[in-house]
């Protein structure tokens, strides 16, 4: 008697073991099936230059000419959605020598934008310069110049 007893409990044991293993499978699948599925690329709409930004990350005014000693901003606005990407950003003179090379790690929803910046207290030299940025397989660039 004892000895079904134990039997008994040890089935139902294993019952409530097994019911409750293929509820987590089930539960693990549709959290993998909502995992998986393809987030949008994230792509650069556009890039903007200016003399400074807002509290949206946004150039206030765009334009491509400065001077010497201005802090010269960058906004770079994305579209797309996923968990972690990394915005690049390439500033470069005339010959391509690099200014800055900077970074920022983003998780986008939707639109986002990102700033980026140099300054030069010395002030710029004359000449043309370069922007590129890039995020996964999307790649835009900017000429601007300083006079």
């Amino acid at each position: 008697m004892i000895a079904r007893f134990r039997l008994a409990s040890l089935l139902a044991g294993a019952a409530v073991l097994t019911s409750s293993g293929c509820k987590k499978d089930s539960e693990s699948a549709a959290t993998k099936d909502v995992a998986m599925a393809p987030a949008e690329e994230v792509k650069i709409s556009s890039v903007e230059l200016g003399r400074q930004v807002g509290p949206d990350k946004r150039v206030t005014a765009q334009q491509d000419d400065f001077t010497p000693r201005d802090t010269i901003y960058a906004s770079v606005l994305t579209t797309g959605s996923a968990p972690t990407a990394t915005v690049v950003a390439r500033w470069t003179f005339e010959d391509g020598q690099v200014v800055k090379e900077d970074s920022r790690s983003i998780a986008p929803n939707g639109a986002e934008a990102t700033e980026f910046h140099i300054s030069k207290p010395s002030g710029w030299p004359k000449g043309e310069y370069k922007l590129t940025v890039s995020v996964g397989g999307s790649t835009q660039s900017k000429d601007f110049e300083v006079k």
